[in-house]
């Protein structure tokens, strides 16, 4: 059975046989060299200097790390525009709603790009806005949202942005250079290809020293003070890192998160020149699209569960639309242990429905 979901993914052999190392104490010695060669190893992913950035590990999905990012890093006295054209932006709104985090939303229809010049307008007439929250991959509709033409809007007003990179983090560029980048929060069973259970946040050190702790198991502060002494403050998912250490080899063995975009590039484009010839369009233009997932336009005359079902006889498992778009797209992702063999058998799959 593929996956070709959004996560979990269809794992490699090499990661899948990671999970089967010993049994491990995680206040041991041996714990701790794992804990810390992942911790070197995301650094690595964009060639972060250790010195500014520090990568802090936590067991949880990849929303535990968003949690943990928007909780710590906007301050007391600081406000949180958040950036909403998807259900994973309205899930931060959740978040800052839960923490009472002061906070506004900006929100646009989920088939639009952000509006830059909204954007602006908004944080020229609130002087009080410190950091700016946006999804860097909108899984809602495949969106890749701009983060380069944001960042230079926060860095110009010292405005700190905080990125969920949870299904773009190690495939998709991201310009850690970026000064008004304050963290990423991503998670291992995405584009790392490993299991669900370790998430992370890639953090400025000068935005740790400033970090709030409103939460007590998702602390961020507390979380990368111990990490950085070699412990932890709770039992990590040990497993869950054995098999993100082993994605992380995988993924540098393979020639770095370039590589792997140049690979999803290229089965997302085979999928998508396959399905528009079957009559499925692809709900944006590859120049605003993701390679981790792209969404599509039901075959007419035929459900989503319909189609769910008769490709996963088959064999796949793909994904349906949130919310409202449920009836309207569907959505397949290229992540994971996918070859160009497997999505031509997935076209075949198609052929065998809509005839």
């Amino acid at each position: 059975m593929l996956l070709l979901n959004p996560g979990p993914v269809t794992l490699t052999e090499r990661v899948r046989q990671s999970l089967l190392q010993p049994d491990l104490c995680h206040r041991e010695s041996e714990f701790f060299d794992l804990q810390e060669e992942i911790r070197t190893r995301l650094l690595g992913v964009y060639g972060l200097d250790p010195a500014l950035w520090a990568a802090v590990l936590m067991t949880g999905s990849g929303t535990a790390a968003v949690e943990s990012m928007v909780a710590a890093l906007v301050p007391e006295d600081g406000k949180l525009l958040i950036v909403e054209n998807g259900v994973y932006g309205e899930r931060i709104t959740q978040i800052a709603k839960q923490y009472r985090i002061d906070h506004e939303t900006l929100t646009h229809d989920w088939m639009s790009a952000p509006d830059l010049a909204q954007i602006v307008a908004r944080l020229n007439a609130d002087r009080a806005i410190t950091h700016v929250a946006v999804i860097h991959h909108e899984t809602t509709t495949g969106r890749l949202n701009d983060l380069q033409a944001l960042g230079a809007a926060c860095r110009e007003r010292g405005v700190q942005l905080l990125v969920d990179g949870v299904s773009s983090f190690g495939a998709e560029a991201i310009d850690f250079d970026d000064e008004s980048i304050a963290a990423v929060a991503a998670t291992a069973n995405k584009c790392l290809h490993a299991v669900p259970g370790a998430s992370f946040v890639m953090v400025r050190r000068a935005a740790l020293a400033r970090a709030a702790s409103r939460t007590f198991y998702l602390d961020l502060g507390r979380l990368a003070r111990l990490q950085d002494q070699r412990n932890t403050p709770f039992t990590p998912s040990v497993h869950a890192y054995y098999a993100l250490v082993e994605g992380l080899r995988e993924l540098e063995d393979e020639g770095g998160w370039s590589a792997r975009h140049a690979r999803y590039a290229a089965l997302a484009e085979q999928a998508r020149v396959g399905l528009a010839a079957r009559g499925m369009a692809s709900v944006l233009p590859p120049d605003q699209s993701s390679v981790v997932l792209r969404a599509y336009r039901l075959p007419k005359g035929l459900s989503y569960v319909q189609l769910h079902d008769g490709l996963k006889a088959r064999g796949f498992v793909i994904y349906a639309g949130q919310g409202g778009l449920s009836a309207e797209l569907f959505r397949i992702s290229t992540m994971g242990n996918i070859h160009a063999a497997d999505v031509e058998r997935l076209l075949q799959g198609f052929d065998a429905l809509i005839q």
